[in-house]
């Protein structure tokens, strides 16, 4: 079974987070930030990841802290789901039309953290989130997970729309990644042997 259960308790946060990665996209998101429920929903969904969060944060100073740690903890988990790497396709991408929006997501589950973020968000705020911290998230994702990460926007002026764009195709480029390839069967997808 590739899946995780994860807690991480700081000061400003506590979450509890479990991934499967072979679930059928059922999630139970409650992190106290409505858009990043709705987010992280629409990622468990177009991943066919069964996801569950709680999350209790500062969200009274700021959502800062609550966003970057749910990105962090989601990364761990994915990196303990996935395990070893035996079988994996490693590679996914997707370009991905939201409405006016055209986001293109390309990752490899490369055990090398890098995110290369590419969205140009117009506004600072989609209802009470900070757009600024869609990037920090990924960041906490990236570098937790151990996996490259590309996001580019071709396209789209509509805040709300660049960034759920960049979750589903973020999501179903995972998804691709973490596929098993029959070619591979038992083997690392890598001419070191490692990942």
């Amino acid at each position: 079974m590739r899946t995780s259960d994860i807690s991480r308790v700081t000061a400003e946060t506590d979450i509890r987070l479990s991934l499967d990665l072979d679930g059928s996209g059922v999630s139970d998101v409650d992190t106290g930030v409505g858009f990043l429920d709705h987010m992280l929903t629409l990622l468990a969904r177009h991943a066919r990841f069964d996801l569950y969060v709680k999350a209790k944060g500062d969200v009274y100073v700021d959502d800062h802290h609550t966003v970057e740690d749910i990105g962090i903890v989601l990364g761990q988990a994915f990196a303990e789901a996935v395990g070893d790497k035996k079988g994996i396709c490693r590679y996914g991408s997707c370009i991905l039309p939201m409405d006016e929006a055209l986001i293109m997501c390309a990752v490899d589950i490369s055990g090398r953290d890098y995110l290369g973020y590419s969205l140009e968000i117009p506004t600072e705020k989609v209802g009470t989130f900070d757009t600024e911290l869609n990037e920090e998230f990924w960041l906490g994702f990236t570098r937790n997970a151990g996996v490259t990460l590309h996001l580019q926007q071709l396209a789209g002026k509509n805040s709300h729309h660049i960034i759920e764009g960049a979750f589903k195709a973020a999501a179903r480029a995972l998804k691709q990644a973490v596929s098993i390839d029959a070619a591979y069967a038992d083997e690392i997808p890598s001419t070191k042997g490692l990942l």
